[in-house]
């Protein structure tokens, strides 16, 4: 999976738009059932712990700005063997796109920023 770019309606990801919210995964695109950061929850995030074979770590991208998450659902993640970086989206898709090219196993929660369509 390869993150081409970017908008304020969804994102180019190996050649293929998705539109909204996606959750970026070794193999496969999924839209996620998140509308802001506020939405990010232990139950939005069990999408990620249960994939097999288990991502090392786990990007997600909360819009313009970097937002703060709860301290306990990242804990949780941590517990179950999964890094987590948050970050802004434009960063947070540059950073998954360095992570595998590296070969490493990630997956990428993502919201669309607002801002106009960027290529990566």
């Amino acid at each position: 999976m390869f993150i081409e770019g970017y908008s304020s309606r969804g994102f180019t990801i190996s050649g293929d738009l998705v539109v909204g919210p996606c959750a970026v995964l070794p193999r496969t695109i999924l839209q996620w059932n998140v509308g802001s950061y506020r939405d990010i929850s232990h139950e939005s995030l069990s999408l990620f712990r249960l994939l097999e074979p288990q991502i090392e770590i786990l990007v997600l991208g909360t819009g313009d700005r970097v937002e703060r998450l709860h301290p306990a659902m990242l804990k949780h993640m941590r517990e179950s063997g999964i890094a987590v970086e948050v970050q802004d989206t434009p960063n947070a898709c540059a950073t998954f796109n360095f992570l595998t090219s590296e070969k490493r196993v990630a997956a990428a929660g993502l919201i669309p920023p607002r801002g106009t369509y960027k290529g990566m």
